[in-house]
């Protein structure tokens, strides 16, 4: 596929700025890595081999520990097995042993699993710090990994800002556009009803369809639900934007002669219109999403925002408010995650804006 001529030249000038570029290459490699979390980051074995049968617990069903001789039905204790293939094989001279099995390389605990410290589940230090082994950034309030909640934290957070991207200009692209094209009646009752609708109170909103969904309701759900509620209160910023594009792009020339040879309105609007506003769309996405990263982080630190047990970087950071004194790791360990996020975001959209500033390619007369 060859791109356009000017799209070619905007994507050389953003690799040429080189923080945006670097931080772009950065987050998009984080991101992959977080996609396969579950062989990076987990308490369940990647392989197991026991008795000469192979068993993948990462992606599989729960294996109970009697499958291993460990002597309880519930799900099996990698990490205690681990000791236990070391221990018999030290004992019988094996140099690779009979059984053995492989744990994975950045931490061996999930993000939902109670770990105790000092007898209790309480927040535990670092393990550089004197803390228990295995837990590099501690453990927070209930015992939990602080590394793992990050983890999957940064994961969730991105695919949810992804998918509101995409929600948000599916319905802004669409609602702009329309407006902006057809004018007249349709213009004037769309800016009537953005103005209606910017008017109602966004967080007493999602408190009300907080308190409402039952408990029952699955987590997969919950989460759904609230990406709906932020989408609906914030499609009407790229609306406006779409609609003075499209105003302005429908007086040019080109878009008159292919009216005049007899182009339809859905042909003249994607052919034409959309492909000279990309510049608009692209400059907004990396801002887009540093708006969703910070509205869910600020909802899940008033308790509003994912539902519980789901790792979030504003429950972390509500845990370490409230234990600042006595656990400063859980609120610097979230703060400074979540400041990295929003950094690596924002350099990418300022060198996006830049890259993309049609007054860089263009020659008015």
């Amino acid at each position: 596929m060859r791109l356009n001529p000017l799209t070619a030249k905007k994507l050389r000038r953003f690799r040429s700025i080189k923080r945006g570029y670097y931080s772009f290459l950065l987050l998009a490699f984080l991101l992959v890595v977080s996609l396969f979390g579950e062989l990076l980051v987990n308490s369940r074995a990647l392989v197991v081999r026991h008795d000469g049968k192979w068993h993948f617990p990462a992606y599989g069903a729960i294996i109970p520990g009697d499958t291993f001789g460990l002597g309880y039905r519930y799900e099996t204790d990698y990490r205690e097995l681990r000791e236990k293939y070391r221990a018999k094989n030290a004992a019988s001279g094996a140099a690779a042993g009979k059984n053995w099995l492989l744990m994975p390389p950045l931490c061996t605990f999930n993000a939902y699993e109670n770990s105790p410290y000092e007898g209790v589940f309480k927040p535990a230090p670092p393990s550089w710090l004197g803390g228990p082994a295995g837990h590099l950034l501690g453990t927070d309030t209930t015992g939990r990994d602080i590394f793992a909640r990050l983890f999957y934290a940064f994961r969730i957070a991105m695919l949810f800002s992804l998918a509101f991207v995409l929600c948000t200009y599916l319905i802004g692209i669409a609602i702009g556009c329309a407006m902006g094209y057809l004018g007249g009646g349709v213009d004037l009752f769309g800016q009537r009803l953005i103005e209606i609708w910017s008017n109602i109170p966004f967080l007493y909103t999602v408190i009300i369809i907080a308190s409402v969904i039952p408990d029952s309701t699955g987590i997969q759900m919950r989460i759904a639900i609230l990406l709906l509620v932020l989408v609906a209160f914030s499609w009407t910023g790229m609306t406006y934007y779409m609609r003075t594009a499209t105003y302005k792009e429908k007086a040019r020339d080109y878009t008159a002669a292919a009216i005049v040879l007899g182009a339809g309105a859905g042909r003249v609007i994607f052919s034409h219109i959309l492909p000279n506003t990309i510049s608009t769309i692209v400059t907004f996405v990396p801002f887009t999403v540093v708006s969703a990263v910070t509205s869910i982080t600020a909802l899940d630190f008033l308790g509003f925002g994912f539902p519980p047990p789901t790792p979030s970087m504003g429950e972390l950071l509500k845990q370490g408010t409230q234990t600042l004194t006595t656990a400063p790791w859980i609120v610097i360990s979230a703060f400074s995650s979540l400041v990295v996020v929003l950094t690596l975001v924002t350099f990418i959209g300022e060198a996006v804006r830049e890259a993309f500033d049609p007054r860089k390619f263009t020659l008015y007369k």
